[in-house]
């Protein structure tokens, strides 16, 4: 059984809520990564913070990326994985919630991240085709 953990990207790095735009664009630059999760003051997943909601929740409307916290731009319920999860879990949950990232969590610690390149290099072509048609289908 391939698990979330077997397909994730290691080394996935919160953004505490109370951190400013500017910084999380920052962090993302240093890690080299289009998205981070937004932990709360007791390190529990409270949203997704991408590099889009920056530019369009924050830069678009004219905001000051250093007085908007990464906490502000949090939305809706969090979604994540368990480490141990079956592949097909996985897939369940990201086409079920049309998202392209999904935080992995083991022992409530984050402990990676597995995106559309992750799920590219792990995927037969038919399992990606039906993820895609999911995911990008309008809602």
């Amino acid at each position: 059984m391939t698990t979330a953990g077997d397909i994730m990207h290691r080394g996935a790095q919160w953004i505490p809520a109370h951190e400013t735009l500017d910084r999380a664009a920052q962090l993302m630059r240093q890690l080299n990564v289009g998205a981070l999760p937004i932990s709360d003051e007791n390190e529990r997943l409270c949203g997704i913070l991408t590099d889009r909601d920056i530019v369009i929740g924050c830069v678009a409307m004219g905001h000051d990326p250093s007085a908007i916290t990464a906490g502000d731009l949090a939305q809706g319920t969090p979604r994540w994985i368990d480490a141990g999860a079956d592949v097909d879990e996985v897939l369940q949950e990201m086409q079920g919630h049309q998202i392209r990232r999904l935080p992995v969590i083991e022992d409530k610690r984050l402990v990676g991240m597995i995106s559309e390149a992750d799920l590219a290099a792990h995927l037969t072509d038919d399992q990606m085709s039906t993820w895609v048609g999911s995911v990008y289908a309008s809602s």
